[in-house]
């Protein structure tokens, strides 16, 4: 049997030759997307990606192909480099994915039409002797930092940004600065008593493995919450046709309503009230914050 979600490294996916070529109408002979693997519940995102997959597939009458990779390195890569059609980004990752031009935003989670806000954090464990910030600041030298993927808002732009922002570069003023790879990642180092401070989203990352009873809400000691980060958006190719643009942004929009489990599946592994939500429309200049964000940060160019 054709295996339909394939996990694969950068390597692999870049290795590929020629891939999902557009026809003479600039119309992908067979739509292919890309997903970054964050850490979440593997077995429930691939049931659930497997629903979308079909569901997309029927609408649109053609094949699709799902790909999941490790990081959104491989994901900015893949849309970028034409081996995928739609790509699912953080925002950090699609103002680095914006910067050749590209990739257009299509949705994004939303509650009545707004965009879907989350937060970062910065985070010890409860057992740890670090309190506060102003402990952070006195003993940095002593202490590892761990932030999540290179191109996460939540796990490494913004809170990267504020240390910087109270004289704490990451690069320097720390014994050692590492990435974990994934939410979960990054909260269980912490808490484990592996690395002193973490960097996560609050809802994905410790809220979520609260929920799941991985970690107990005791074992994490919050020390600083960013303000609201903007929704991660669902991306395309610029290239494609742009009505066919148009079509498949409105599966998206109409997903909630037209097949509401389909939509649940996937949104309810990240969120507890996806029975609430839908996609809504966006567009670059809502991700306008975050580039002003990046713009403060020296070595903003990570994959170059």
């Amino acid at each position: 049997m054709k295996n339909v979600l394939i996990f694969l490294s950068s390597l692999f996916l870049f290795a590929c030759g020629k891939t999902s070529d557009l026809d003479e109408n600039n119309i992908p002979k067979k739509i292919v997307v890309v997903f970054n693997n964050s850490g979440d519940n593997a077995g429930s995102l691939i049931k659930a990606r497997e629903k979308f997959k079909n569901y997309l597939s029927k609408k649109l009458n053609k094949e699709v192909e799902l790909y999941i990779t490790t990081d959104y390195t491989s994901v900015i890569e893949a849309i970028n480099s034409k081996k995928a059609h739609i790509a699912y980004l953080s925002p950090f990752s699609y103002i680095l994915a914006a910067q050749k031009k590209n990739v257009t935003p299509l949705v994004a989670v939303g509650m009545d039409g707004e965009p879907r806000m989350y937060s970062s954090m910065i985070f010890s464990s409860s057992k740890s002797s670090i309190k506060s910030i102003d402990d952070v600041k006195k003993r940095a030298k002593s202490l590892n930092l761990c932030f999540v993927d290179p191109a996460s808002a939540s796990g490494h732009l913004v809170p990267r940004a504020y240390l910087e922002s109270i004289g704490l570069s990451p690069d320097n003023a720390f014994k050692e600065t590492l990435f974990a790879g994934t939410h979960p990642a990054s909260v269980l180092t912490v808490t484990s008593g592996k690395v002193d401070i973490g960097c996560t989203s609050a809802e994905f990352g410790s809220q979520k493995m609260v929920k799941e009873g991985i970690i107990k809400k005791e074992d994490v000691r919050v020390l600083w919450t960013s303000d609201p980060i903007v929704a991660s958006p669902i991306c395309i190719r610029s290239d494609i046709n742009k009505e066919y643009i148009e079509k498949i942004k409105g599966i998206y929009l109409n997903l909630a309503k037209d097949d509401p489990e389909v939509f649940t599946s996937y949104i309810k592994v990240f969120y507890a009230d996806a029975d609430k939500m839908a996609y809504f429309s966006v567009n670059d200049s809502l991700y306008n914050g975050i580039r002003k964000i990046a713009r403060g940060i020296k070595d903003i160019n990570l994959f170059k």
